[in-house]
């Protein structure tokens, strides 16, 4: 037992490489899987290339847009900080695109193969697009946890391990700012596209979902694939790789004398990826409806991760260990990361209950419909506020729970314990594209009825799974922050302490200065959302005008004689998403360097403006994504033929829901979550530099 516990301190984050590289390995599996599959008939195939070719456009014009703007922040780096913290800077920016780039190209490919398969049964189709999801997760946490070990040993050999687990801030910088982008960008050309296709399509000329005789319908299902594909994996490996860092950054600093305390984070998230492939593989053994596989496939990776956490907790940490001068035993740690796997299974049912066609929530904003456009949208406000309060009340519990076992460290852990179930969340998320984008083909490739059938019934199940993987990471990003919070108190007393100057700040309700941070954090969630929808807006204006325009020029285009244009609207989302992303992705960044470098607020003032900034971002991103979950299957429940159907007043009524809120959840909602981790790592960046 002790040569296995020293075995495992001194070879941790290698073991957990080993991990990653395997969790690799099985997504190039997939890969092979997906791809040796029909892609269907020849109309298929050149619907799915005409999506793939506008994804790929809009990301490579995308890539150079944020490198510019990452090349500035490289130099800034370089010159303020250290080299160290300038490359990691570059890697997680380059791994965070690689991610979404991947995951992106990979839903692309199935999405036509998932069509085919409909063909054939329900089972083929929700198993073909789960293994293209699947590659995603796996890219997801393998390459956060590969990235973060690779660098992390390497400048550890370089500048020594202290500065080594500093420098790793900067890779937590780099993947933070490339998710906001790639969800502010992807969530923008997704929605602009979606509203502006539902608006002229579905209210004013009574065109079904994805009719190949709309103008927009490729740039909508173009959307689906850079918004809730690269984005949201861009969005999940920021996540998970600030989580992994935040954990570090805790445990080096709270526990200098336990060197196990940076290496369990790294142990966690390796056996977590373990564990998401055997949940891949439940889905591929298991029968039954496609809710039920894919939560049970959530339950299957929980508990493969929580048996083996017990043996390594105790492996690592044999012997108790002072934390904040109290002991606390390997069963104190292992309890902590219980908590993190409790909370993902409890985020996984509240966000199902409130969005879910099967549910009272849902169901109620459909019957809303039934009495107008303004009813559905307050009943859908109403649902989303509602839904804020298990979320929140539950994370209050986890923060309570896991400071009682192991302080803040226990908290950091139980992020990190959470976080460490991405891989399968995320295979979760990326299905929900795929089968949007499988439907979209099906109607345009003219095939039969039952298949859209097939699609659409996996359509709701993805929207819900979309739901529930915003929520997840919204979750887990309240706790990630409050433990970055805790990471600048930190370093902010260990600066102090290495200039030989006196720490006397005090961020204490009393201080006037913390409330004036609380106020200004506040505000930046309310005006980060502002610029995201109101981009939306702009840009779903202008497709709307497109639409009406081709429709009036060329009659025969409703009477399926003409072929609509459809790159004149892909181009007018892709120059309108790249164009309005700017100025909210870097608002953040403005906010932080504002407040530091005007000398009468300070580092006081700045650690409020985090906490202001992690409470109100949490309460607004849980009610923004959970309503715009809710009216979309709304008016999915109402086109299964309930109250009324396609085509009934409800309906109508349903779609300008829809439209309000895929702002909402694909745009607004789940870009705060990066928003509030950039905040949090620009503050701790800065200190050596204004304070």
């Amino acid at each position: 037992m002790p040569f296995l516990a020293l075995n495992l301190l001194q070879s941790g984050v290698l073991i957990s490489m080993l991990c990653a590289i395997a969790g690799l390995v099985f997504a190039f599996i997939l890969i092979r899987s997906v791809i040796s599959l029909s892609p269907g008939n020849d109309r298929m195939r050149e619907i799915a290339s005409a999506i793939q070719e506008g994804a790929k456009a809009y990301l490579n014009r995308q890539v150079v847009t944020i490198s510019a703007i990452a090349a500035v922040i490289f130099v800034l780096l370089f010159i303020f900080r250290d080299k160290a913290t300038a490359m990691g800077f570059l890697i997680g920016a380059a791994c965070s695109l690689a991610a979404g780039f991947i995951g992106m190209r990979i839903a692309v490919l199935a999405n036509t193969r998932t069509a085919q398969a409909a063909t054939q049964s329900r089972s083929a189709a929700m198993r073909v697009a789960f293994n293209g999801g699947a590659v995603t997760g796996l890219l997801v946490v393998g390459l956060a946890l590969l990235s973060v070990g690779i660098f992390y040993t390497l400048a550890k050999n370089w500048i020594g391990s202290v500065l080594a687990v500093k420098s790793l801030v900067g890779l937590a910088l780099g993947s933070s700012l490339i998710s906001v982008f790639a969800r502010l960008g992807g969530g923008i050309y997704t929605k602009a596209a979606d509203v502006g296709a539902d608006l002229v399509g579905k209210i004013e000329s009574n065109l079904e979902e994805d009719d190949p005789r709309n103008p927009a319908t490729i740039a909508d299902n173009v959307g689906d694939n850079v918004g809730d594909c690269a984005g949201m994996a861009a969005d999940v490996f920021e996540t998970y790789a600030v989580s992994l860092i935040g954990a570090i950054l805790v445990g080096s600093l709270t526990l200098t004398a336990y060197p196990a305390a940076i290496i369990y984070p790294f142990i966690l998230g390796g056996i977590s990826v373990l564990g998401a492939i055997i949940g891949i593989l439940f889905v591929n053994i298991s029968g039954g409806k496609p809710g039920t596989v894919l939560m049970g496939a959530v339950g299957a990776s929980a508990v493969v991760s929580a048996i083996l956490f017990w043996p390594a907790t105790h492996l690592l940490f044999p012997e108790p260990i002072l934390i904040a001068g109290a002991p606390r035993s390997a069963n104190d740690l292992y309890f902590a990361s219980l908590v993190g796997l409790l909370m993902t299974g409890i985020v996984v049912i509240i966000t199902n209950y409130y969005t879910s066609t099967s549910f009272k929530p849902v169901r109620k904003i459909a019957k809303a419909s039934e009495t107008g456009h303004a009813t559905n949208i307050i009943a859908g406000l109403a649902i989303g506020q509602r839904a804020t309060a298990l979320p929140v009340g539950f994370i209050g519990l986890a923060i309570l729970f896991s400071f009682h076992f192991a302080g803040l460290y226990g908290i950091a852990i139980a992020v990190m314990s959470m976080l460490s179930m991405a891989g399968i969340i995320i295979s979760l998320d990326a299905f929900g594209p795929i089968t949007d984008n499988a439907g979209g083909i099906a109607v345009m490739s003219n095939l039969p009825k039952e298949i859209r059938g097939i699609t659409d019934e996996l359509d709701a199940v993805g929207n819900t799974m979309k739901a529930v993987t915003k929520g997840y990471a919204i979750a887990s990003a309240g706790l990630a922050a409050l433990v970055l919070f805790g990471s600048y108190v930190e370093e902010l007393k260990a600066h102090f302490s290495a200039a030989g100057r006196a720490y006397s700040f005090q961020f204490s309700l009393t201080e006037p200065k913390v409330i004036i941070g609380l106020f200004i954090g506040g505000l930046l969630p309310f005006l980060f959302t502002a610029f995201s929808m109101d981009a939306v807006g702009k840009a779903a204006g202008a497709v709307v005008r497109e639409v009406r325009r081709q429709l009036a020029a060329k009659p025969g285009i409703l009477r399926g004689e003409d072929v609509p244009e459809y790159g004149t609207c892909v181009d007018i989302v892709t120059k309108a998403a790249l164009r309005e992303m700017i100025v909210p992705a870097l608002l953040p960044i403005v906010f932080v360097l504002a407040v530091a470098m005007i000398k009468p607020l300070g580092p006081v003032v700045l650690g409020g403006l985090l906490v202001g900034t992690i409470v109100t971002g949490l309460f607004v991103a849980i009610a923004m994504t959970s309503s715009g979950g809710a009216w979309d299957n709304a008016k999915k429940f109402i086109e299964e033929g309930n109250l009324g159907g396609k085509g009934s007043f409800a309906h109508a009524a349903s779609v300008t829901g829809d439209t309000v809120g895929d702002p909402y959840k694909d745009t607004a909602g789940p870009a705060i979550n990066p928003m509030i981790k950039v905040v949090n790592i620009v503050a701790i960046l800065i200190i050596p530099i204004f304070f």
